[in-house]
C-alpha cells in the first residue's frame, strides 16, 4: 500500500507559504508506517513545529497504469478525510538547503486518515466540502472543486509514472489555513457537515 500525497494543489494555500503554482501536479509519498487509524497522534520528538493540513483522501480500488483521465474515477471505490501532519521546522530548513523534505512528511503517524465512505454517497466527487477544527473552532475550510489538478487528471498523470494498486490511499492536497497544534490540542475533521475523523495530540 502507497501513501500517494499532492502537494500545492489549492492556489490560496500556496500563496500563504509563498511558494508558486507548479506547472504540474506536485507529488510525494509517506511510507505505510504513517497511516494513523487512531484517534490520538503523540506528538512527534523530531519537531518543535508540527502543522495539520487536512485533505480529501481517495482509495484506488483496483490495479492500474497508463490510466486514461476519462476512466480514473472507475479506480476510486471511497473518500475519507485526513491529516497530513508536517513538520514544518524541518521542512524549512530543507527547502532552505535545496534538499528532498521526505522525513518532515514521513514520520511514524503523520497520515491521520478516518474511516472512507463509499464514492456512491457523493453526487459529485468535485465538489466535497471539506473542513477542520480545532479545540471547537474552524481552521480549515476547502471544496474539491476548488483543487488546481481535479482527482481525474491526478490519477491518470501519476499512473504515467508510477503503477497504482488496490488500497493505495492519494492525499489531494490542503485549502489554505494550516497551522501549528500542540499537546492537548484536538482535531476534528468533516466531509461536509458529518464529523469523521477526531485526532488528540497527546
Amino acid at each position: 500500500m502507497k501513501i500517494i500525497c499532492v502537494g500545492r494543489n489549492y492556489v490560496d494555500h500556496i500563496k500563504e507559504l509563498n511558494n508558486d503554482i507548479p506547472e504540474n501536479p506536485v507529488f510525494f509519498f509517506k511510507p505505510e508506517t504513517s497511516l494513523n487509524k487512531s484517534s490520538q497522534l503523540k506528538y512527534p520528538s523530531i519537531t518543535n513545529n508540527l502543522h495539520y493540513e487536512v485533505e480529501l483522501v481517495f482509495k484506488i480500488k483496483k490495479k492500474g497504469k497508463n490510466i486514461k483521465k476519462i476512466n480514473a474515477k472507475t479506480y476510486i471505490d471511497s473518500i475519507a478525510i485526513g491529516i497530513d501532519f508536517t513538520a514544518r521546522d524541518i521542512q524549512s530548513k530543507a527547502k532552505e538547503g535545496r534538499l528532498p523534505w521526505d522525513l518532515s512528511k514521513g514520520f511514524d503517524n503523520s497520515a491521520s486518515v478516518s474511516k472512507f465512505k463509499i464514492i456512491s454517497f457523493f453526487k459529485n466527487i468535485n465538489n466535497i466540502n471539506f473542513s477542520l477544527y480545532k479545540n471547537n473552532k474552524e481552521v480549515q475550510n476547502g471544496n474539491s472543486k476548488l483543487m488546481i489538478y481535479k482527482i481525474d487528471f491526478l490519477i491518470h498523470y501519476m499512473s504515467k509514472y508510477v503503477t497504482l494498486n488496490k488500497g493505495d490511499l492519494i492525499f489531494t492536497g490542503t485549502p489554505k489555513g494550516v497551522g501549528s497544534v500542540n499537546v492537548g490540542n484536538k482535531l476534528e475533521g468533516y466531509i461536509e457537515n458529518e464529523k469523521l475523523l477526531t485526532t488528540n495530540i497527546i
